[in-house]
């Protein structure tokens, strides 16, 4: 059984967040679990955050949508699979 893994960098949070939450209920299908983390609590917040995905659906798909999240400026995202060890 494979697991599919999405790891997202988002910088300039204030900035960015409304079309990565834009992006990511397009695909919201495919979101099996969201972690959403970022540092700091009221007025103290970083403008940096990870969003952790586990995913289901079509590799291409997944693709996709790590493809859409890299367009936006200051988020980068990283899709990794994994795989049991024999």
């Amino acid at each position: 059984m494979k697991k599919n893994v999405m790891v997202i960098m988002v910088e300039k949070r204030e900035k960015t967040a409304e079309r990565v939450q834009k992006t990511l209920t397009g695909w919201g299908c495919l979101i099996k679990t969201r972690l959403g983390l970022h540092g700091g609590v009221m007025d103290n917040c970083s403008e940096h955050g990870l969003i952790i995905l586990e995913l289901e659906g079509k590799p291409a798909d997944n693709k996709e949508l790590k493809r859409k999240l890299g367009l936006i400026k200051g988020v980068s995202a990283k899709l990794v699979v994994m795989s049991p060890s024999k």
